[in-house]
């Protein structure tokens, strides 16, 4: 019963995607949508892609290389989005094709080193932490500019923009006060010559806030598979 659901709520978002996009004066083609397929087994995601999805997001590295070892012959993209350890680097580098939360120049280091020579390069995001919050990973604000440049100039890696979870509001203009702070910066960094696409900001529950504020990739998890999926027996 739930995996039917999943292609009708995979459609219902992309409609939200477009609505946002078009109210806001965006072309809807250039919003991607990231399915976060964390916690949820390989069956899911197989309902996801039967219904035209093709990238999808993972936060725990066991869990995401396991998932891209099983449907290895469905040629998906894999993105990792969760923090990520030093000593997890190289199978990160090894089997994901974008990394969204970097946040350390050693972290990078290690990725460029462990990449192997035959794939393509990584692909990378800079992760902002722009509310200032304690618990949330992420690069304060006055540090990006600096560790941008360095991760541009790194090998086997290509760096394509920034990422951020700004804190959780229910109100649409805090939302996107969150949002625009890392747009300005995004938009400051091309000024300043990085070669830049992405911008990859809003879940679930803010994606439109997001999306009007600049977004060029949205995460959305809950939206598409449910609540996080838990296995039972019996």
């Amino acid at each position: 019963m739930i995996m039917t659901t999943i292609s009708a709520n995979l459609q219902a978002v992309l409609a939200r995607i477009t609505a946002a996009a078009r109210k806001y004066g965006r072309n809807p083609d250039d919003i991607a949508l990231l399915a976060v397929s964390k916690t949820w087994p390989a069956s899911a995601v197989r309902e996801a892609v039967a219904a035209g999805q093709r990238a999808f997001g993972e936060n725990y590295v066991q869990e995401g290389i396991e998932k891209a070892s099983d449907l290895a012959s469905l040629g998906l993209e894999w993105h990792f989005i969760g923090p990520l350890q030093s000593n997890k680097t190289r199978r990160v580098a090894e089997v994901f094709d974008w990394v969204h939360s970097i946040d350390r120049l050693k972290i990078a280091e290690r990725l460029a080193e462990q990449r192997p020579a035959a794939l393509a390069p990584l692909q990378i995001c800079l992760q902002v932490n722009v509310s200032g919050e304690a618990s949330k990973s992420g690069v304060p604000m006055s540090e990006v500019p600096l560790l941008a440049r360095q991760l541009a100039s790194l090998p086997r890696l290509k760096l394509r923009g920034l990422m951020a979870i700004p804190a959780a509001f229910d109100d649409f203009v805090q939302q996107r006060q969150a949002f625009g702070l890392l747009h300005r910066i995004y938009q400051q960094l091309k000024q300043d010559g990085l070669t830049l696409d992405t911008l990859s900001m809003g879940m679930t529950h803010d994606l439109e806030a997001a999306i009007s504020a600049g977004a060029t990739m949205v995460r959305v998890g809950t939206a598409i598979f449910g609540q996080r999926w838990v296995e039972t027996s019996g």
